[in-house]
Protein backbone atom coordinates (compact mmCIF):
# COMPACT_ATOMS: atom_id res chain seq x y z
CA UNK A 1 0.00 0.00 0.00
CA UNK A 2 1.49 3.22 -1.41
CA UNK A 3 0.12 5.95 1.25
CA UNK A 4 1.80 9.37 0.88
CA UNK A 5 -0.55 12.72 0.76
CA UNK A 6 -1.31 15.85 1.73
CA UNK A 7 -3.53 16.52 4.86
CA UNK A 8 -5.86 18.25 3.19
CA UNK A 9 -7.14 15.65 1.62
CA UNK A 10 -6.51 12.87 4.24
CA UNK A 11 -6.61 13.60 7.76
CA UNK A 12 -4.94 11.59 10.46
CA UNK A 13 -8.25 9.53 12.15
CA UNK A 14 -8.42 7.89 8.19
CA UNK A 15 -4.79 7.29 7.87
CA UNK A 16 -4.99 5.78 11.70
CA UNK A 17 -8.26 3.04 9.86
CA UNK A 18 -5.99 2.83 6.83
CA UNK A 19 -2.86 1.16 8.71
CA UNK A 20 -5.57 -0.43 11.05
CA UNK A 21 -7.70 -2.23 8.75
CA UNK A 22 -4.76 -2.85 6.95
CA UNK A 23 -3.05 -4.38 9.78
CA UNK A 24 0.25 -2.30 8.72
CA UNK A 25 4.10 -2.78 9.69
CA UNK A 26 6.41 0.50 9.26
CA UNK A 27 6.47 4.34 10.21
CA UNK A 28 3.68 7.07 9.63
CA UNK A 29 5.67 9.55 9.09
CA UNK A 30 3.88 13.69 9.03
CA UNK A 31 5.70 16.61 8.69
CA UNK A 32 3.75 19.70 10.23
CA UNK A 33 4.39 22.76 9.59
CA UNK A 34 7.00 23.50 12.30
CA UNK A 35 7.86 19.67 13.03
CA UNK A 36 8.25 16.12 12.31
CA UNK A 37 6.57 13.77 13.68
CA UNK A 38 7.07 9.47 13.47
CA UNK A 39 4.46 7.13 14.58
CA UNK A 40 5.34 3.71 14.16
CA UNK A 41 3.23 0.19 14.11
CA UNK A 42 3.42 -3.44 14.13
CA UNK A 43 0.66 -5.62 12.43
CA UNK A 44 -1.60 -2.51 12.68
CA UNK A 45 -1.15 -1.84 16.61
CA UNK A 46 0.57 1.63 17.94
CA UNK A 47 4.20 0.48 18.56
CA UNK A 48 6.37 3.74 18.99
CA UNK A 49 6.10 7.68 18.45
CA UNK A 50 8.64 10.74 18.29
CA UNK A 51 7.48 14.48 17.86
CA UNK A 52 9.96 17.06 16.73
CA UNK A 53 13.18 17.35 18.92
CA UNK A 54 11.21 16.80 21.95
CA UNK A 55 13.25 14.24 24.53
CA UNK A 56 11.79 10.82 24.01
CA UNK A 57 14.08 8.67 26.13
CA UNK A 58 12.70 6.49 29.15
CA UNK A 59 14.47 8.82 32.18
CA UNK A 60 12.41 12.16 30.70
CA UNK A 61 9.19 10.33 29.66
CA UNK A 62 9.41 8.39 33.68
CA UNK A 63 10.25 11.83 34.71
CA UNK A 64 7.36 14.04 33.28
CA UNK A 65 5.11 11.20 35.08
CA UNK A 66 6.60 11.90 38.07
CA UNK A 67 7.68 8.03 38.37
CA UNK A 68 11.22 9.65 39.03
CA UNK A 69 12.13 12.54 40.96
CA UNK A 70 14.27 15.38 39.98
CA UNK A 71 17.20 13.96 41.54
CA UNK A 72 16.79 10.37 40.38
CA UNK A 73 16.27 11.82 36.86
CA UNK A 74 19.41 14.32 37.10
CA UNK A 75 21.55 11.40 38.45
CA UNK A 76 20.10 9.24 35.31
CA UNK A 77 21.34 11.87 33.09
CA UNK A 78 24.67 12.13 34.38
CA UNK A 79 25.81 8.70 34.83
CA UNK A 80 23.45 6.44 32.73
CA UNK A 81 23.00 8.58 29.63
CA UNK A 82 24.56 5.96 27.35
CA UNK A 83 22.63 3.35 28.75
CA UNK A 84 19.87 2.19 25.57
CA UNK A 85 16.36 2.08 27.17
CA UNK A 86 15.54 -1.15 27.81
CA UNK A 87 18.50 -1.80 29.76
CA UNK A 88 17.89 1.17 31.78
CA UNK A 89 14.07 -0.39 31.68
CA UNK A 90 15.53 -3.25 33.07
CA UNK A 91 17.86 -1.83 35.83
CA UNK A 92 14.62 0.43 37.06
CA UNK A 93 12.63 -2.76 37.44
CA UNK A 94 15.13 -4.72 39.10
CA UNK A 95 16.54 -2.17 41.80
CA UNK A 96 12.72 -2.02 42.81
CA UNK A 97 12.14 1.44 41.49
CA UNK A 98 9.36 0.74 39.09
CA UNK A 99 7.24 -2.07 37.43
CA UNK A 100 7.69 -3.45 33.97
CA UNK A 101 3.79 -2.57 34.06
CA UNK A 102 4.76 1.34 34.95
CA UNK A 103 7.07 1.74 32.73
CA UNK A 104 4.64 0.16 29.89
CA UNK A 105 1.64 2.38 30.82
CA UNK A 106 3.26 5.05 30.94
CA UNK A 107 5.02 4.75 27.27
CA UNK A 108 1.55 4.11 25.94
CA UNK A 109 0.74 7.11 27.40
CA UNK A 110 3.45 9.33 25.87
CA UNK A 111 3.04 7.54 22.63
CA UNK A 112 -0.76 8.25 22.53
CA UNK A 113 -0.32 12.22 23.77
CA UNK A 114 1.88 12.23 20.91
CA UNK A 115 -0.93 11.14 18.14
CA UNK A 116 -3.26 12.89 19.94
CA UNK A 117 -1.33 15.93 19.27
CA UNK A 118 -1.69 15.38 15.46
CA UNK A 119 -5.37 15.19 15.10
CA UNK A 120 -5.24 18.72 14.92
CA UNK A 121 -2.62 18.75 12.17
CA UNK A 122 -4.53 19.65 9.31
CA UNK A 123 -1.12 21.26 7.05
CA UNK A 124 1.59 18.88 6.01
CA UNK A 125 2.31 16.07 3.99
CA UNK A 126 2.51 12.28 5.08
CA UNK A 127 4.20 9.07 3.68
CA UNK A 128 4.43 5.54 5.18
CA UNK A 129 7.62 3.28 5.48
CA UNK A 130 7.44 0.22 5.74
CA UNK A 131 11.29 -0.18 5.85
CA UNK A 132 11.15 2.12 8.84
CA UNK A 133 10.95 0.65 12.14
CA UNK A 134 11.22 2.04 15.77
CA UNK A 135 15.20 2.53 17.39
CA UNK A 136 16.57 -0.71 18.40
CA UNK A 137 17.35 0.97 21.23
CA UNK A 138 14.03 2.08 22.27
CA UNK A 139 10.91 0.27 24.02
CA UNK A 140 8.25 -0.38 22.06
CA UNK A 141 4.50 -1.12 23.29
CA UNK A 142 1.69 -2.95 21.27
CA UNK A 143 -1.55 -0.84 21.51
CA UNK A 144 -4.61 -1.37 19.78
CA UNK A 145 -5.86 1.63 17.55
CA UNK A 146 -9.28 1.72 17.99
CA UNK A 147 -9.90 3.53 20.92
CA UNK A 148 -7.22 6.39 19.44
CA UNK A 149 -9.48 6.32 16.23
CA UNK A 150 -12.78 7.06 17.96
CA UNK A 151 -10.91 9.73 20.40
CA UNK A 152 -9.69 10.99 17.04
CA UNK A 153 -12.74 11.54 15.56
CA UNK A 154 -14.24 13.46 18.22
CA UNK A 155 -11.29 15.46 18.86
CA UNK A 156 -11.36 16.34 15.45
CA UNK A 157 -15.44 17.43 15.82
CA UNK A 158 -14.15 19.24 19.10
CA UNK A 159 -11.27 21.25 16.74
CA UNK A 160 -13.51 22.52 14.13
CA UNK A 161 -16.17 23.58 16.92
CA UNK A 162 -13.05 25.71 18.51
CA UNK A 163 -12.44 27.08 15.17
CA UNK A 164 -15.76 28.31 14.40
CA UNK A 165 -15.64 29.83 17.79
CA UNK A 166 -11.98 31.39 17.87
CA UNK A 167 -11.18 31.89 14.11
CA UNK A 168 -7.68 33.13 14.87
CA UNK A 169 -5.21 33.31 17.25
CA UNK A 170 -3.75 36.21 16.65
CA UNK A 171 -6.12 38.44 18.26
CA UNK A 172 -5.20 39.39 21.71
CA UNK A 173 -6.99 38.90 25.53
CA UNK A 174 -7.65 40.95 27.43
CA UNK A 175 -9.52 40.72 31.69
CA UNK A 176 -13.27 41.61 31.34
CA UNK A 177 -14.47 44.66 32.97
CA UNK A 178 -17.71 43.91 33.40
CA UNK A 179 -19.60 43.68 36.84
CA UNK A 180 -18.97 40.20 38.76
CA UNK A 181 -16.43 38.78 36.87
CA UNK A 182 -13.71 38.23 39.56
CA UNK A 183 -11.64 35.29 39.90
CA UNK A 184 -11.55 34.91 43.37
CA UNK A 185 -14.55 32.30 43.67
CA UNK A 186 -13.59 30.44 40.16
CA UNK A 187 -11.46 27.38 40.53
CA UNK A 188 -9.08 26.76 37.62
CA UNK A 189 -6.54 24.51 36.65
CA UNK A 190 -3.07 24.63 36.51
CA UNK A 191 -3.46 25.20 33.20
CA UNK A 192 -5.58 27.71 33.13
CA UNK A 193 -3.25 29.14 35.54
CA UNK A 194 -0.62 29.66 33.23
CA UNK A 195 -2.91 31.02 30.37
CA UNK A 196 -4.07 33.62 33.03
CA UNK A 197 -1.12 34.90 33.90
CA UNK A 198 -0.01 35.96 30.76
CA UNK A 199 -3.34 37.67 29.75
CA UNK A 200 -2.58 40.81 28.73
CA UNK A 201 -3.46 43.24 25.10
CA UNK A 202 0.17 43.31 23.73
CA UNK A 203 -0.22 39.20 23.80
CA UNK A 204 -1.71 37.36 21.09
CA UNK A 205 -3.46 33.93 21.77
CA UNK A 206 -0.83 32.56 19.94
CA UNK A 207 2.23 33.69 21.55
CA UNK A 208 0.72 32.61 24.76
CA UNK A 209 0.39 29.23 23.38
CA UNK A 210 3.78 29.08 22.59
CA UNK A 211 5.09 30.36 26.19
CA UNK A 212 2.93 28.14 27.68
CA UNK A 213 3.68 25.45 25.47
CA UNK A 214 0.20 23.99 24.03
CA UNK A 215 -0.73 23.43 20.98
CA UNK A 216 -3.98 25.00 18.58
CA UNK A 217 -6.59 22.63 20.60
CA UNK A 218 -5.25 22.83 24.30
CA UNK A 219 -4.66 26.79 23.83
CA UNK A 220 -8.45 27.63 21.70
CA UNK A 221 -9.84 24.98 24.47
CA UNK A 222 -8.43 26.62 27.40
CA UNK A 223 -9.64 30.15 26.00
CA UNK A 224 -12.90 29.03 25.23
CA UNK A 225 -13.59 28.15 28.42
CA UNK A 226 -12.65 31.77 29.92
CA UNK A 227 -14.52 33.28 27.60
CA UNK A 228 -17.60 31.18 27.99
CA UNK A 229 -17.38 32.38 32.05
CA UNK A 230 -16.83 35.60 31.12
CA UNK A 231 -13.38 36.41 32.67
CA UNK A 232 -11.72 37.77 29.14
CA UNK A 233 -12.76 39.41 26.13
CA UNK A 234 -11.07 39.35 22.74
CA UNK A 235 -9.40 42.64 21.68
CA UNK A 236 -6.69 44.30 19.46
CA UNK A 237 -3.29 43.78 19.85
CA UNK A 238 -1.57 46.72 21.64
CA UNK A 239 1.98 46.23 21.29
CA UNK A 240 4.37 43.45 19.86
CA UNK A 241 6.31 42.11 22.73
CA UNK A 242 7.57 38.77 23.49
CA UNK A 243 4.65 37.45 26.52
CA UNK A 244 6.66 37.73 29.75
CA UNK A 245 3.85 37.00 32.98
CA UNK A 246 4.15 39.94 35.31
CA UNK A 247 4.92 37.54 38.49
CA UNK A 248 6.57 34.41 38.68
CA UNK A 249 3.93 31.51 37.63
CA UNK A 250 2.57 29.85 40.58
CA UNK A 251 5.50 28.93 42.77
CA UNK A 252 3.28 26.42 45.01
CA UNK A 253 -0.10 24.54 44.23
CA UNK A 254 -2.42 26.09 47.33
CA UNK A 255 -5.28 27.93 45.63
CA UNK A 256 -5.24 30.51 47.71
CA UNK A 257 -1.76 31.73 46.84
CA UNK A 258 -2.45 31.19 43.12
CA UNK A 259 -5.77 33.67 43.54
CA UNK A 260 -3.61 36.35 45.28
CA UNK A 261 -1.17 36.09 42.57
CA UNK A 262 -3.65 36.24 39.71
CA UNK A 263 -5.37 39.43 41.76
CA UNK A 264 -2.20 40.97 41.84
CA UNK A 265 -1.85 40.50 38.64
CA UNK A 266 -4.91 41.88 36.92
CA UNK A 267 -4.58 45.19 39.18
CA UNK A 268 -0.83 45.87 37.82
CA UNK A 269 -2.57 45.26 33.95
CA UNK A 270 -5.24 47.52 34.59
CA UNK A 271 -2.84 50.04 35.94
CA UNK A 272 -0.70 49.85 32.65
Amino acid sequence: MALRGNLRDFTITQLLNLINLACKTGTLVVEGPSETAKVAFREGKLAYAEIGNEDGSLASILHHAKKLSSGQYKSIRQGAAHIPDKELGLLLINAGYLSQEDILTNLQQHFTDIVQRLFTWVEGFFHFDNELLPPEDRISVRLDLENLIIEGSRQLREWEQLQDEIPSLDMALKFSDRPGTNLKNVNLSVEEWRVVSYINPRNTMRQIASATKMNDLEIRRIIYGLLQAGLVEVTRQTGAVAPTPSVRVFPSDNKEEQKSLVNRLINRIRSL
